[in-house]
């Protein structure tokens, strides 16, 4: 702990939730250089530290920035995230999400960089038994997104036990929400992710929203997902960072709330949050989407202490809401 703090570098840190954690990274005085390539994320979202635009794939960029800025922790975001994509173009997934990142991590480990946090996904799980998942549920991802992270999941333990950096592995369930003083959210062209499709019927950017799947196996036959405010999550990576300082050992954890909503459920606290109705249109099952994904979500509170702060559907929605307002009157660029 005697040791001077390095510098942390964020791939992917332009993004949706890079750049929140960013942001509190930034705000906790910690020292920060960002690797994006700007292909889905924004450099106006980028408040804190150096921004580099570049792949996190690229061997001597990645050497270059280690050793220029002293790292001492990696927080990797960068990643396709977008499941029915990953099915239709699983190499696309495989390239970025498994082969950048094998790169990046060897790159890591010739530098001695001594932490990695890795943002990992609930999607390992593919569909797991009643519809709720541990950290030690059987890993069975039923697309090439799931298969993508878990293999480097499979990385990071691999090079752990071969003497390389301890981490932490973070496996999100559904991510929303926005910076409830509006300076950064999830501003991805054609997103999928569905509060924010939501949100955006309700400002006027699309006409409606489909609801992919009625027949599920669920109480109102929609799926069920655990959401959770992008501010406790992005809290989360912090806390793990400090574990690790500590000397924590590696570890994976998930990052949930431990309750599921419907998308009814969810369209309906839209509805309220919006005052007025959202046009949804029933649609078939997407390929890759399971009935039910739910966290069990005691872990992380017992071996990092975290304590969501924001644990509410409407409060969720809400600052959903108001930086699809922000978004729609910037004319849909980044309100920088």
């Amino acid at each position: 702990m005697g040791q001077r703090r390095g510098t942390i570098l964020v791939t992917g840190g332009a993004g949706y939730i890079g750049s929140h954690v960013v942001r509190q990274l930034g705000e906790a005085g910690e020292r920060v250089v960002v690797l994006d390539n700007l292909s889905t994320g924004h450099r106006e979202a980028v408040l804190h530290g150096e921004l580099v635009v570049g792949d996190t794939g690229d061997a001597a960029l990645v050497r270059r920035l280690l050793a220029e800025h002293g790292v001492e922790a990696l927080m990797h975001f960068a990643a396709h995230t977008v499941v029915p994509e990953s099915v239709e173009k699983p190499l696309k997934y495989y390239g970025n999400n498994t082969c950048a990142t094998r790169t990046l991590l060897e790159c890591c480990a010739e530098a001695g960089v001594r932490h990695v946090i890795f943002s990992s996904t609930a999607a390992v799980y593919g569909i797991p038994e009643g519809g709720v998942a541990a950290e030690d549920t059987p890993t069975a991802p039923i697309n090439p997104y799931g298969t993508s992270k878990l293999m480097s999941e499979w990385m990071l333990r691999d090079l752990a036990a071969a003497g390389g950096p301890r981490y932490v592995a973070l496996r999100y369930f559904n991510v929303a929400g926005a910076d409830p003083q509006g300076r950064l959210g999830q501003a991805t062209p054609e997103a999928t992710h569905l509060i924010k499709v939501a949100c955006e019927v309700a400002v006027g950017r699309r006409e409606r929203i489909f609801i992919y799947g009625t027949d599920y196996p669920t109480p109102d036959g929609t799926g069920v997902r655990d959401y959770i405010h992008v501010e406790d999550l992005a809290a989360a990576h912090l806390r793990a960072l400090d574990y690790l300082r500590g000397g924590g050992p590696s570890t994976v954890l998930n990052v949930g709330y431990g309750r599921g909503y419907s998308v009814r459920e969810v369209l309906a606290a839209v509805e309220r949050a919006a005052g007025r109705s959202i046009p949804a249109e029933p649609a078939p099952r997407r390929p890759g989407d399971p009935p039910s994904l739910i966290a069990r979500a005691g872990r992380i509170r017992e071996v990092l202490g975290w304590a969501p702060r924001l644990d509410d559907l409407d409060t969720i929605v809400r600052h959903a809401l108001a930086w699809e307002e922000r978004l729609a009157a910037a004319g849909g660029r980044f309100p920088g």
